[in-house]
């Protein structure tokens, strides 16, 4: 913490403020953040806060997060038709985004260099994925000698994680693998994690949505967290069944739309808890693999419960910061959803064969209709200031790579999405010129509020044209 004892007071007095905003139902084992009512304002707030300005209905925090996707895309099955600016039709694969495009910017030009081989020869997708947050070429080992850099992510969340009950949120939908030789003697520390809180010091993603869950409504240590999960499993109850008392009692202080809002949001969070519940009672397919109970075989549903508690945890403004990593980069998973049996890398080196082509394409496609589906759902979701979700939130939804059959790192599919709290003009096609892809971090940056960053990794700039 800052040594100095004024900006030590200040940060307690802005983390009182925020916390006193927010309402817990507490019980036995149970902590349930709840997202904000019009009806319960807080009883004291802090002169000049952002919080205070929450609070009032002035304003609603601003939420960012990073989903990615590996192998890059089809690039002429991506790029929109038409000339940058709001003129501009969606592209095939960028079709399922069509009912939230007014919220979407489809940014080229940017690029991810430091990926690029260099001196060090075949590894493309470790470093496309050891990079993409961070900028900084990353060192080429198999060993526990790793060196990438700082994400963007936790850069933010230095400044202003202390707001929130968790500084960051770290999900991923994909094995987790945190040595060996992943690609051509790339460490898989590169390949699995999108969060560094340092150069050296990858942050594990979180596979499993039964121990996400519990720890955005257990209560209690990691050990006792999984000790209540096997009491309520022992006696077959939800973790709403011992909120039951604390829910009454608030309920009674609501009004009428809010009242609406707090059922919603308990519905919300006991369906995903039996979703969570169904996923541990399959049978798992593959008993050796790396796959614990929770996980669900089906990876659509997989995609979805860790968005939906992504959602659930902005909504209740647990964090305000998020990394989800579909898959590793150079994933070879296959598509029995979409009837495709090859693995997803194998396909991306398709030496333009055009039916090879045809079948990535599917890919691409089954993947932008997993963002969409989170996108429509922050979109329908209302914030504290009455906007939806999705117009005070950034999301970044993309690949280190861009045409996996070259493995290059220029042009790279990116969009991005929300309204960044009014100080994005989304529903736009942003024809950038060459622009290393930090230069967009650093703005989104600056609409989180972080401050005094003036570079990160290769950046060389803000990126302005998405404003």
């Amino acid at each position: 913490m800052n040594s100095n004892p004024l900006a030590n007071r200040n940060l307690a007095a802005e983390r009182r403020a925020s916390f006193s905003r927010r309402h817990f139902l507490r019980g036995l084992g149970a902590c349930m953040a709840l997202p904000a009512f019009e009806s319960l304002q807080p009883l004291r707030l802090f002169g000049g806060s952002a919080d205070a300005a929450i609070a009032n209905g002035a304003a609603a925090p601003v939420r960012m997060a990073f989903l990615y996707v590996p192998n890059g895309t089809i690039p002429s099955a991506w790029w929109p038709e038409g000339e940058a600016g709001r003129n501009f039709e969606l592209s095939r694969t960028l079709q399922p985004l069509a009912s939230v495009r007014h919220q979407l910017q489809v940014i080229s030009g940017l690029e991810d260099l430091s990926a690029d081989p260099g001196p060090d020869g075949a590894g493309d997708h470790a470093r496309a994925g050891g990079t993409f947050l961070t900028g900084v070429r990353v060192k080429k080992t198999a060993g526990s000698d790793i060196h990438a850099g700082i994400s963007i992510d936790q850069v933010v969340a230095q400044q202003i994680g202390h707001l929130t009950r968790f500084p960051s949120l770290e999900l991923t939908c994909d094995s987790v693998r945190k040595a060996g030789n992943c690609d051509s003697g790339y460490s898989c520390a590169y390949s699995y994690n999108l969060a560094w809180r340092s150069a050296t010091q990858p942050l594990t993603p979180e596979p499993n949505p039964r121990l996400v869950f519990e720890r955005l409504f257990g209560f209690g240590s990691r050990a006792e967290r999984l000790q209540n999960l096997k009491s309520r499993q022992q006696e077959q109850h939800s973790i709403l069944d011992f909120v039951l008392e604390d829910a009454s009692n608030l309920e009674r202080k609501l009004n009428g739309r809010d009242r609406q809002k707090f059922d919603q949001y308990l519905s919300s969070v006991r369906e995903i808890e039996q979703r969570i519940e169904r996923a541990e009672q399959m049978p798992i397919i593959n008993p050796k693999a790396d796959s614990p109970a929770g996980i669900p075989p089906s990876y659509e549903e997989h995609i979805a419960l860790m968005l939906d508690m992504l959602l659930l945890a902005f909504q209740t403004d647990s964090t305000r910061i998020g990394t989800v990593l579909i898959a590793g980069e150079g994933s070879n998973r296959t598509f029995s959803e979409i009837g495709l049996s090859e693995g997803h890398h194998n396909l991306t080196h398709h030496r333009d064969n055009p039916e090879i082509i045809d079948k990535v394409k599917e890919i691409d496609l089954w993947y932008a209709k997993q963002f969409a589906r989170f996108l429509q759902k922050m979109e329908q979701t209302k914030d504290t200031d009455g906007q939806s979700l999705l117009q005070n939130s950034m999301i970044v939804y993309g690949s280190g790579n861009a045409d996996g059959n070259r493995h290059s790192h220029y042009n790279l599919p990116i969009a991005l999405a929300g309204g960044a709290g009014g100080a994005f003009k989304p529903g736009r096609y942003v024809k950038a010129k060459a622009t290393p892809l930090t230069n967009l971090f650093l703005s989104m940056a600056d609409r989180m509020g972080a401050k005094g960053i003036e570079k990160h990794g290769d950046s060389t700039g803000r990126l302005e044209d998405i404003c």
